[in-house]
């Protein structure tokens, strides 16, 4: 079987993977490259720590468990760390932590307190602020080194004999006897089935086919697609986990790194107005770095980047075919990074062996099938940045 999948991003490359592992034939195609997009920016948290829905929660749960199982069998830098995370609460936010603790714990997730001296032993050197009064632990959470992540997987992809091919993609037919894509250029790829892993490009090229995904499109000042990072490349930091603090969330990158991210600073960024390096925004993320840091009067190096979340309209993954007939397979979500590694086997096994995945059972795009957009129920955790 010849597969065609679009979208070379952390969903479409973990896809190739498996499809490649089990010997299919594989046409890795993308616009720009492989994690150019917005696997390039996200804050790469591994989690199901707020998802009350019950399906979406158990998908997330899975993919937490595929990650330390791919991560055995990748070569290459490590790319996944089972850090665990730590939130911290002040008084204006522990109810709202401790409320979800114990509705954690009650689903058997791994969460319980810790004191600041224990959690001291993992921030790196951070000073946990005075104002702190709860802090929880959630020992099974972690995250990823994205471009680590995407180059690991499409490496053993390609030594499995993936292609992967630079390519605009600018129309889609599902025909009787197959799928063909057709690129900019004119040249046209043949095969048998196609996988839509274009992130926030999904709705726009499946239309193309006659398919309607509905995503959150809007790319305007302050809208939910979008979001800023920092990536604070002094001072270095020993920090071992994830850190989310009121005003301000942290991971580790490679060599000592930090990667920032403040939620409400996102409704003050436009895209066609990117914050500056002297700016407001610039300086409000590193005077609440500096504050956390062991010398608060030295001033941290942070470099900006704006994000684009793929993010469906009811904030859910969408995987599967657009309809019983359908040889396009689509796929995309805003939890990309916790869930590339079980949507890449679960999707690779539906395609190769026409077997439905129980897990995929709640996010087929037919549930949007005469659903007018207006009408859409929209999950509020699924679609708040952070919460991913």
């Amino acid at each position: 079987m010849k597969v065609i999948i679009i979208g070379a991003g952390v969903l479409g490359v973990s896809v190739a993977r498996h499809l490649a592992v089990v010997g299919e034939d594989v046409l890795l195609l993308d616009r720009w490259g492989a994690g150019t997009g917005t696997t390039a920016t996200t804050f790469a948290w591994t989690n199901s720590s707020r998802k009350p829905d019950p399906d979406y929660h158990r998908l997330n749960l899975a993919g937490m468990e595929e990650h330390a199982r791919l991560a055995a069998q990748l070569r290459g830098a490590p790319s996944y760390f089972p850090s665990g995370a730590l939130q911290w609460a002040d008084a204006a936010n522990e109810q709202r932590l401790a409320d979800n603790v114990e509705r954690l714990q009650a689903l058997g997730y791994p969460a319980h307190w810790v004191t600041p001296d224990e959690a001291a032993r993992t921030v790196g050197g951070l000073r946990i602020p005075a104002v702190i009064t709860s802090i929880a632990h959630f020992p099974s959470e972690g995250y990823v080194l994205p471009d680590r992540f995407v180059s690991n997987l499409l490496a053993d992809a390609e030594q499995h004999g993936a292609r992967c091919a630079l390519g605009e993609v600018v129309a889609i037919d599902d025909g009787p006897d197959g799928v063909s894509v057709t690129l900019a250029g004119g040249e046209v790829c043949t095969g048998d089935r196609v996988v839509l892993a274009a992130g926030r490009w999904t709705e726009r090229l499946a239309a193309r086919a006659g398919i309607d995904v509905p995503m959150v499109t809007d790319a305007g000042r302050g809208a939910p697609t979008v979001g800023l990072l920092g990536y604070a490349r002094s001072p270095e930091l020993d920090l071992r986990c994830v850190i989310h603090s009121p005003g301000l969330n942290l991971r580790p990158a490679a060599g000592g790194h930090t990667v920032l991210q403040a939620l409400d600073l996102n409704a003050h960024v436009d895209p066609a107005d990117p914050p500056c390096a002297d700016g407001d925004i610039a300086s409000t993320l590193a005077r609440r770095f500096s504050a956390l840091l062991p010398d608060p009067g030295r001033a941290p190096e942070i470099d900006l980047r704006i994000g684009f979340r793929s993010l469906p309209a009811d904030g859910h993954t969408v995987a599967g075919y657009a309809s019983a007939r359908s040889r396009v397979y689509c796929l995309v979500s805003h939890s990309g990074v916790t869930l590339a590694p079980i949507l890449g086997r679960l999707v690779a096994a539906e395609i190769t062996t026409d077997q439905e995945q129980d897990l995929l059972g709640a996010f087929r795009p037919t549930r949007f099938t005469g659903v007018r957009r207006s009408d859409i129920e929209v999950d509020q955790h699924a679609t708040s940045l952070g919460e991913q």
